[in-house]
C-alpha cells in the first residue's frame, strides 16, 4: 500500500474512532495493527491479531492482545524491546485496519460460510483464508506470501479444536523440502491455524 494510502486510511480511522473511542477499542481477532520502531526500521511492519488474541513480533514473541487496547499494546511492545535496546526505545503502534464483522444468516437455508483457515506468526500476509479445494500445510503458507525473514521453519505448528479438546501437529518446512519427512504436510480441517513463529536470538 502506497504512502498516501495509508495516510488515508489512518485519517478514517482516527474519524471513525474519535472523541475517545479509539483509546478505549477493544482490539479483535483479524484487526490490523501497524507497528514502527525508530531505533530499528527494519521491525517495522503490520500485524494482524490472530483467532487466539494474539500477535508475533520480533525479538518480542507473542502478546496476548485481544480485548486490550492499541496503547496497552504499544507499553508491551516497548517493555519487552528495552532489554535488546537498554538505552532506549521509541515504539508506535496504530489501528491500521479493523475487521468487519459479517452478519451471520439467521435463514436455515442460506449458504454456509466458506470453509476457512488462519495463518498467523512470521509470514508476510497473516490473516483468515478459505479454502474450497483441498488444501495442505504448504499451501496454507505459500497463500499468506510464504515463510517472513525471521521465521523458524523447523517449528511451525497446525493448531487443530476437535471437539472441546486442541490437537497440535508439527510441521518441518526444511525438512519437508529437502524431502526427508513430508508427514507434516497435513490436510487443512476448516478452523485450523498455522502458527510461524519467530527465530530466536541465537538460532
Amino acid at each position: 500500500m502506497s504512502g498516501i494510502a495509508r495516510i488515508i486510511v489512518c485519517f478514517v480511522l482516527s474519524f471513525v474512532f474519535s472523541g475517545g473511542a479509539l483509546a478505549a477499542y477493544g482490539l479483535r481477532p483479524g484487526d490490523k495493527l501497524e507497528i514502527s520502531v525508530f531505533q530499528e526500521p527494519k521491525l517495522n511492519r503490520q500485524v494482524t491479531v490472530g483467532p487466539d488474541g494474539r500477535i508475533a513480533f520480533p525479538l518480542v514473541g507473542h502478546l496476548s492482545v485481544g480485548g486490550t487496547t492499541v496503547e496497552s499494546v504499544e507499553r508491551q511492545i516497548t517493555a519487552k524491546l528495552q532489554e535488546q535496546y537498554p538505552s532506549g526505545v521509541d515504539v508506535t503502534v496504530a489501528l491500521f485496519e479493523v475487521k468487519e464483522r459479517p452478519i451471520l444468516p439467521r435463514e436455515p437455508r442460506e449458504k454456509p460460510l466458506d470453509p476457512t483457515f488462519y495463518v498467523t506468526g512470521e509470514v508476510p500476509k497473516p490473516g483468515q483464508y478459505a479454502f474450497n479445494r483441498p488444501t495442505d500445510v504448504l499451501q496454507g503458507i505459500a497463500m499468506a506470501g510464504g515463510l517472513g525473514p525471521f521465521a523458524a521453519g523447523h517449528r511451525i505448528v497446525v493448531r487443530r479444536k476437535v471437539g472441546d479438546r486442541e490437537r497440535l501437529f508439527d510441521f518441518d518446512y526444511a525438512d519437508f523440502i529437502a524431502g526427508i519427512d513430508a508427514s507434516g504436510n497435513i490436510r487443512l480441517h476448516h478452523g485450523d491455524v498455522i502458527i510461524v513463529p519467530e527465530k530466536k536470538i541465537f538460532e
